[in-house]
């Protein structure tokens, strides 16, 4: 049994099987698809979405630290991504990554954990675009039932409740959109998004830039809020951390990026471009419309769906005609996030069923070089997940599931390291072992920071997924066939 857990792929034999018929994806994207992919999924609910909520309850103006330990954090975690898509240019991500590098059962926990990132992330960035439709809708006087119009259960200090709702209608109604895209084949996905990219990105500069003039400093002060109910998280240092453990999850969206390796066209140059130069784009982009944002509206005020939206609300007449801008830019750019997380959705579970550990189903490929069972397959239980769960559970969820995959890769790129030194590496990650060191500790903080019931979550979701695999995966496993035989 041991030998059959830690059973690896060889990475020659992985590249082959990618690239000939059985591999049914095509590599369509240019270097260009894979920046404008990069901010398509990363610019996005954090800047619109969990910027107000993180500054309300953790860091306060603050915000900006955490935002900027997120993104050394990602940028060490990036290199090693980079390092990782050059070398091993098929879909799956870390899933992959580690199929080749630790064995299956390993292979099994992280594809798992990605399971776990992408469905959250999806639901979770799609409950922000219903705040921010919903916000529109009721500036043209269009009123949507609240009982079709929010989350059916509610999480606070009592546990869960029923909140009286039947789902949230529109949360489910855009990841039916997206799906329908997706279908249509990557090229066309990847052009909408790169029009809808130029349009949010447009938007958030405008706000940056009239926005500055509405700023009141004292909204600043204190800049680091004190920590009053002594609770680890809220306020203070520990409230920098906590909130850089949660917006950790508005930096997801390079990971997205490496599950497309296997439809570049060539990934041993733009895959690490795509990754590093979208992340420092990004970065810059979060500080600044944090600063912003806690500049105009006190952060005690921003535990909203739609932060952006009431900033631009408060800031008066003098900004109001950036209103209905930021409101269809913030639909338009949360729209392509969803996008590219169902994307990375579908093409891990594309990844872990080619290997036998799901059913063969989901990796399944149309002509157009769509997995269409595994997109439509999470396309439902994305959209059931948004209609029926809050917008702070699932983004917690989210960013314990990212910062375990980036804690993974790190580690895996000295492991690689030591043992396949002679591999081909097209991109090299520097200063090994040490980047990799830093990055993983970093990681490992910003996980420990995040709340108990987190992280009983993560153990829950850990447990089905080990019954799944010893159920089914360890059965089914081609690589374990091939070596019965």
């Amino acid at each position: 049994m041991p030998d059959r857990l830690f059973r690896k792929k060889n990475i020659s034999d992985s590249i082959k099987e990618s690239e000939g018929f059985n591999g049914g994806l095509k590599r369509t994207l240019s270097a260009t698809n894979l920046v404008t992919l990069g901010i398509g999924a990363i610019v996005g609910t954090g800047i619109f979405v969990i910027t107000g909520q993180a500054a309300a309850e953790y860091a306060g103006p603050s915000l900006t630290i955490s935002f900027l330990i997120s993104a050394v954090c990602c940028v060490l975690a990036g290199l090693c991504y980079a390092e990782f898509a050059s070398m091993i240019p098929i879909s799956g991500s870390v899933y992959s990554y580690s199929y080749v590098t630790t064995g299956e059962l390993l292979a099994w926990f992280i594809g798992w954990d990605l399971v776990l990132e992408y469905l959250f992330a999806c639901s979770s960035v799609a409950v922000g675009w219903s705040g921010y439709m919903l916000n529109l809708l009721e500036g043209f006087g269009i009123h949507i039932p609240q009982n079709i119009a929010a989350s059916t259960f509610v999480y606070d200090a009592d546990g869960w409740a029923f909140r009286g709702s039947i789902i949230n209608f529109p949360a489910v109604f855009i990841v039916g959109v997206v799906t329908a895209f997706l279908i249509g084949g990557i090229r066309q996905s990847a052009f909408v998004n790169n029009i809808i990219v130029a349009i949010k990105v447009s938007v958030i500069l405008l706000f940056i830039g009239f926005g500055i003039s509405y700023i009141d400093v004292g909204n600043w002060e204190p800049y680091i809020p004190e920590n009053v109910s002594g609770e680890f998280g809220e306020y203070g240092w520990s409230g920098i951390l906590r909130g850089a453990a949660v917006v950790f999850f508005a930096y997801l969206g390079f990971d997205a990026l490496s599950t497309t390796a296997q439809e570049t066209r060539n990934p041993q140059k733009d895959m690490p471009r795509g990754i590093l130069i979208s992340l420092v784009i990004c970065a810059i982009l979060y500080i600044s419309v944090t600063a912003v944002l806690t500049g105009i509206v006190n952060y005690k005020d921003l535990h909203v769906d739609a932060p952006v939206a009431i900033a631009v609300d408060r800031a008066g007449a003098g900004l109001s005609w950036l209103g209905p801008f930021i409101k269809l830019g913030a639909i338009a750019g949360i729209s392509s996030v969803i996008l590219v997380m169902m994307l990375g959705q579908s093409r891990i579970y594309y990844a872990i069923s080619n290997d036998g550990l799901l059913p063969k189903i989901f990796s399944k490929v149309n002509r157009r070089g769509v997995p269409y069972n595994a997109t439509i397959f999470a396309s439902i239980i994305t959209g059931l997940t948004a209609g029926l769960f809050p917008l702070d559970v699932l983004s917690e969820l989210v960013s314990i599931g990212t910062l375990m995959a980036f804690t993974i890769v790190c580690i895996l790129i000295i492991v690689l390291r030591k043992t396949q030194p002679n591999l081909r590496r097209p991109f090299k990650t520097p200063f090994v072992p040490w980047i990799p060191l830093l990055g993983a500790g970093v990681c490992l903080l910003q996980m420990f920071s995040l709340p108990a019931s987190t992280w009983l979550r993560l153990a829950g979701w850990t447990v089905v997924g080990l019954i799944i695999y010893f159920l089914y995966g360890i059965r089914n496993s081609n690589l374990n066939k091939r070596k019965n035989k």
